[in-house]
């Protein structure tokens, strides 16, 4: 958003703050829950992802975060529709979509909290103007602008270490910005002690990111935004041969014009790269072997969208058209023996998606009435899964998938009463949808003994839903209670069809469960979303719940899902926090409560509920420079993350205690 003063003689100043346009009318009608930088920056935890967990009925798809879960299993999703890898709630940084090109997870350590200016979640489906993806909601993650320098150093638990630094500068009427972050650590040993074996190690970490931004005015009334990323990840999952590494890299233009005539063009292009190992194991988890070999996951995403604001008085309304395109591949060695692959997999394709939107909102009195609709056509295409021997000779498998496409419509109605003494009412329907990912399409997958197997022939996921709500504000008091029903039609997950030791189409031999990618009838939600928060002098306390009932409705070879939960969906999730910033000075306690939920499809292996206690606290030792400490699971509770079918138990963080030194002051 560019915020220029009103013209005047030679000599006129312009304030740059690299931000999009202002937010519509209507977004009062959203239940929207703000983490401004102050909470970002004074967190127990470093990680975003882990951050983020503080928004009720926010959830990864398993419950390791991103220093220690391996990167496929990392989307994200809200209002319990359940998933798999890919995310059903569309990340945003400035404008760009981050979802892996190929997967749909998101890389979480290429962004640093104290790099933000804010992360607006935005629960609810019908996301016209984000566009397509938004199923359960939108989390939009908005970049510092301003000038300044401030870093912080800190060590922890298992000779961790991390650094950062944020370096702002006026250049000019613009402004320069440098953000970084790396971080490395021994880490924890992933499988509990009492179901682990001599094999068994802790999983180490490094990562670093890397991001730098230049905002200028172009003219009176137009701003230049430009913008790059790049990051790196490497970790093990606790045994030998399951190391993998992700690179990747964002640029980005964007030119926003607030003349009378409001608008935004953004372009964007980004490069992933994933390198991925599996083992398995013995029955006695003495010995490791490796079983497949991702070397080399490459893929890209170039998009764009235009945005256009009519001058229309006292009504908001904004007309554009966006895109996406990516191309990505999976390259893998597989059917090891004696430690050696023997064959050779490549699996991808391609996909588009392009849509023209038009959203507005209108006040009148103290009723705001908000809605939009956009219309997508979508591509799937150059589709193929080719297997061939290492050793020569003819491909045992070449499959080459017909082209497809479709249109897709998403829409939005919402109505907000003003009610006296600082009440709000608010009402809401909507549709959406979100297009497979190339992965989910095109590649099959191993697991430890279990096999999945692609499916080139999914469709779109398809939701709608209702909402309803109740915001209180008056002083230092707010709440806030919703109720929402949501359908998710085709929904994707990995649907249980055999047994081993079989073979089965598309995956061959397996020893476990064999599964398949497939649309089930529907996800069917409805739930209630509560928060509260109270303010007084120095001190704060926040409070939140989100109580689900999430059940899937399947017939045909999925019907043995019928009426289940979906799984890692807990019904259930609390949180609290209490915090205190006087001078400087700042602690906070944050309890979370997770219940219980299942590691599977068929709901037989169940995750125990949890509840963990995080904590932070900085103290400043000069004008400039703060002692700080954080604390994440502090009293040391065992978070089951995963259940496999030998019963081995896998865990989240234990115990993470974190000491530093932070300079500089925002």
């Amino acid at each position: 958003m560019l915020q220029a003063l009103p013209p005047e003689p030679p000599g006129e100043v312009i304030v740059v703050t690299g931000q999009a346009l202002p937010d519509l009318g209507g977004e009062e009608s959203r239940q929207v829950d703000i983490l401004d930088a102050r909470r970002l920056a004074n967190a127990p935890a470093h990680e975003l992802d882990a951050i983020l967990l503080q928004v009720p009925g926010l959830q990864l798809f398993r419950r390791s975060d991103s220093t220690s879960g391996h990167p496929t299993s990392q989307g994200v999703t809200l209002r319990a529709l359940g998933g798999n890898a890919s995310s059903r709630a569309l990340l945003i940084l400035d404008g760009v979509p981050q979802a892996d090109p190929f997967g749909g997870w998101v890389n979480w350590p290429a962004y640093d909290p104290a790099g933000l200016d804010q992360a607006r979640i935005i629960r609810g489906g019908g996301s016209v103007t984000y566009g397509p993806g938004a199923l359960a909601g939108v989390i939009d993650l908005r970049s510092r602008a301003s000038a300044g320098l401030d870093g912080s150093v800190e060590a922890g638990s298992r000779e961790s270490l991390r650094g950062r630094a944020y370096w702002g500068v006026n250049l000019g009427s613009g402004l320069v910005a440098v953000d970084g972050q790396g971080a490395r650590s021994r880490g924890f040993t992933p499988v509990t002690e009492d179901t682990r074996g001599p094999v068994d190690r802790p999983a180490p970490y490094e990562e670093a990111s890397l991001r730098g931004r230049w905002v200028a005015p172009v003219g009176q009334r137009t701003e230049l935004q430009l913008g790059g990323l790049a990051f790196f990840d490497e970790r093990e999952r606790g045994l030998p041969f399951t190391g993998n590494r992700t690179r990747g890299a964002d640029l980005s233009v964007r030119l926003v014009g607030t003349g009378r005539w409001k608008w935004s063009a953004l372009g964007y292009a980004q490069w992933r790269n994933l390198r991925s190992s599996f083992a398995s194991t013995d029955d006695e988890r003495s010995t490791a072997t490796r079983v497949a070999l991702q070397d080399s996951v490459p893929s890209r995403g170039f998009g764009g969208s235009l945005e256009v604001r009519p001058p229309l008085g006292a009504a908001d309304l904004r007309i554009g058209a966006d895109a996406r395109a990516v191309t990505g591949q999976s390259r893998e060695l597989f059917a090891f023996a004696g430690g050696e692959p023997t064959r050779r997999r490549v699996s991808g394709g391609n996909s588009m998606t392009a849509g023209l939107f038009v959203e507005g909102g209108l006040t009148r009195g103290d009723l705001t009435f908000g809605g939009g609709a956009r219309l997508d056509h979508w591509r799937i295409s150059d589709g193929t899964l080719v297997e061939r021997p290492l050793g020569g000779g003819a491909p045992t498998r070449a499959d080459s998938f017909a082209d497809r496409d479709g249109w897709k419509p998403t829409v939005r109605a919402s109505i907000l009463w003003a009610a006296d003494r600082g009440l709000d009412l608010r009402l809401a329907a909507y549709t959406g949808w979100r297009l497979p990912t190339l992965n989910e399409l095109f590649r099959p997958f191993r697991a430890g003994p279990d096999a999945t197997a692609a499916n080139p022939a999914l469709d779109p996921e398809k939701l709608a839903g209702v909402e309803a709500g109740i915001r209180y504000r008056r002083g230092i008091f707010g709440l806030e209670l919703t109720a929402f029903a949501n359908r998710l039609e085709d929904a994707i997950a990995n649907v249980t069809l055999g047994k081993g030791p079989d073979t089965f189409p598309g995956v061959g031999f397996v020893a476990g469960a064999f599964r398949q990618r497939q649309n089930l009838d529907a996800v069917k939600v409805r739930g209630f979303e509560a928060s509260a928060d109270l303010a007084s002098g120095p001190w704060s306390l926040r409070l939140g719940a989100s109580l689900t009932r999430a059940r899937v409705k399947a017939d045909g070879p999925a019907e043995p899902l019928d009426g289940l939960r979906p799984a890692q969906t807990p019904n259930l999730v609390l949180t609290g926090a209490i915090g205190w910033e006087r001078h400087g000075r700042a602690a906070a306690l944050i309890l979370r409560h997770v219940g219980g939920q299942f590691e599977d499809d068929l709901n037989q292996n169940r995750l125990p509920s949890a509840t963990t206690l995080d904590a932070f606290l900085a103290w400043p030792v000069s004008k400039r420079l703060d002692v700080i400490v954080r604390a994440q699971n502090l009293a040391d509770d065992q978070v089951v993350a995963g259940i496999d079918d030998d019963g081995t138990v896998e865990r989240s963080t234990p115990r993470t205690l974190w000491l530093g030194l932070r300079f500089g002051s925002r």
